[in-house]
């Protein structure tokens, strides 16, 4: 072989070498493939949507565990079902009508819609409707009904745990007839004497609701406030276990955490804003999972905020109660668990060009077993994109580093703040996830998409989002400004 040829060869190995190692290493992710080094499994694609090119990728077909960019998905398959303008209906149903003394003689049945922001100022306004309806005392039961879904497997750790005791508000279970998030809140402030317990209040209801073991101190004024809560149930009812101190000067302070049933909490908490409100039920509250008569009548009704505010909210503040019970009812059937929910997501998916796998066991990402790629995760932006009737309430949903609620995402240089738009996930057991997946506009105005979704091993250090956020700032920054 002569040296010519040898030369020519040599550079065409050299050049098939490199277009192996560009998708893993592409330039223009050059700052962020460096946790490849440490070991951290990385899917990444930025491409421009106006002509379909691709700026940068790092195993962009790899699958890996989104965490919340689930809830991307989420978002976009309910705006695809109903429209940014839908809202959900909880209504106050019965088969029997109140008679000139405003009896009802039967059931009183809360028709639970799935509205996943329902809170106590909607229960008000729908005892308020029944109350001008005209009744007056139910001689019966009140009867929550959650036959939508609900009682809904746990599926995660915390989930399950809450069944029996927890301190968080994030970890709330699941039912189509769900309050407050799910949470029950207590108003704690100082008594008037240090030394004197703290007054402990229920935040939605006059009389107690939720059973209260009180055990926060007054102090003297600049002493601080540290309280600690957690919600345990014992004999079959929820206790809001309280610890720690409060000062005689401090504000009063709202604590939530999760009950272990939500439609029991909606009976309670609408049982007692029943009787607050001067009507009586002399059967008690309960719950059930059969659907209301065909024969039962709309008595009161309350509609919700419109899906884009819901969603606002559910991707904003990453919103797990949220983006599940969205997921939930996008089931056409009733009974609808996670997994169906999950399904229901992946369906809408299946539809989208050029996505390829994704599994998805809940909406909001809290289950690991989710997986879907860069490429797919890009694919999904662009086909929001293309869809100018719902892009404005799904981009809206997304978070600027430069005025977004969640402080950790306000890194990088000016560039990046306000030229992104984007949705975190975050997990850190069984392994590490940071995900991150939005828009950009470059300097010249035209639009692009990235998805970055990185997954630790077991062997793997802990990844804070400070090393994810600044070098994906300075490699997305390069492709703003040259393009």
């Amino acid at each position: 072989m002569s040296p010519v040829m040898r030369c020519c060869l040599r550079s065409t190995v050299a050049l098939l070498l490199l277009c192996l190692i560009l998708p893993v290493h592409a330039s223009d992710f050059e700052t962020l493939s460096r946790l490849l080094d440490k070991g951290f499994r990385i899917s990444a694609e930025a491409r421009l949507l106006d002509e379909d090119r691709v700026l940068a990728a790092i195993e962009p077909q790899r699958l890996l565990s989104p965490a919340s960019v689930s809830k991307s998905y989420l978002a976009a398959a309910a705006l695809d079902r109903w429209g940014p303008q839908h809202r959900f209906t909880t209504r106050l149903v019965s088969t029997r009508e109140p008679d000139s003394h405003g009896v009802l003689q039967g059931d009183l049945i809360l028709d639970g819609g799935g509205d996943p922001a329902l809170t106590s100022e909607d229960l008000w306004r729908l005892v308020q409707r029944l109350y001008q309806a005209g009744v007056r005392r139910v001689n019966g039961r009140l009867l929550v009904s959650q036959w939508r879904f609900g009682p809904v497997e746990c599926l995660t750790y915390d989930r399950c745990e809450a069944r029996e005791r927890t301190r968080h508000a994030y970890s709330a279970l699941l039912s189509s007839a769900g309050v407050n998030y799910g949470n029950w809140c207590v108003n704690v402030a100082p008594a008037d004497t240090p030394g004197e317990p703290a007054i402990v209040t229920d935040c939605d209801s006059q009389v107690a609701i939720l059973a209260i073991d009180n055990g926060v101190v007054t102090r003297p004024d600049n002493s601080g406030t540290e309280i600690s809560a957690v919600r345990i149930t014992r004999d079959g009812r929820d206790v809001m276990r309280l610890s720690g101190q409060i000062s005689t000067n401090a504000h009063p302070r709202d604590i939530y955490r999760a009950s272990a049933d939500p439609a029991d909490q909606m009976a309670l908490t609408l049982l007692a804003m029943l009787d607050q409100a001067g009507i009586a039920v002399s059967g008690g509250a309960d719950t059930t999972q059969q659907v209301p008569s065909s024969e039962a009548t709309t008595l009161a009704a309350v509609d919700g905020k419109p899906l884009q505010e819901l969603l606002l909210r559910t991707m904003n503040y990453s919103n797990n109660y949220m983006a599940d019970m969205l997921a939930l009812n996008l089931v056409e059937a009733p009974r609808a668990d996670l997994r169906s929910a999950g399904a229901a997501i992946e369906a809408f998916v299946a539809g989208i060009p050029e996505h390829g796998p994704v599994t998805l066991f809940s909406g909001s990402g809290l289950t690991p077993e989710n997986r879907t790629s860069a490429r797919g995760a890009n694919a999904l932006l662009d086909s929001l994109y293309h869809r100018p009737s719902l892009f404005p309430s799904f981009v809206a949903t997304l978070q600027s580093p430069d005025n977004g609620v969640m402080r950790f995402i306000r890194r990088g240089s000016d560039t990046f703040q306000r030229h992104v738009m984007l949705k975190t996930g975050t997990l850190n057991q069984p392994v590490t996830v940071r995900a991150v997946s939005g828009y950009f506009r470059t300097a010249r105005g035209r639009w692009g998409a990235f998805s970055v979704l990185i997954n630790g091993t077991d062997s793997t250090p802990y990844l804070s989002w400070s090393e994810v956020l600044d070098p994906l700032a300075v490699d997305l920054e390069r492709m703003i400004d040259n393009h």
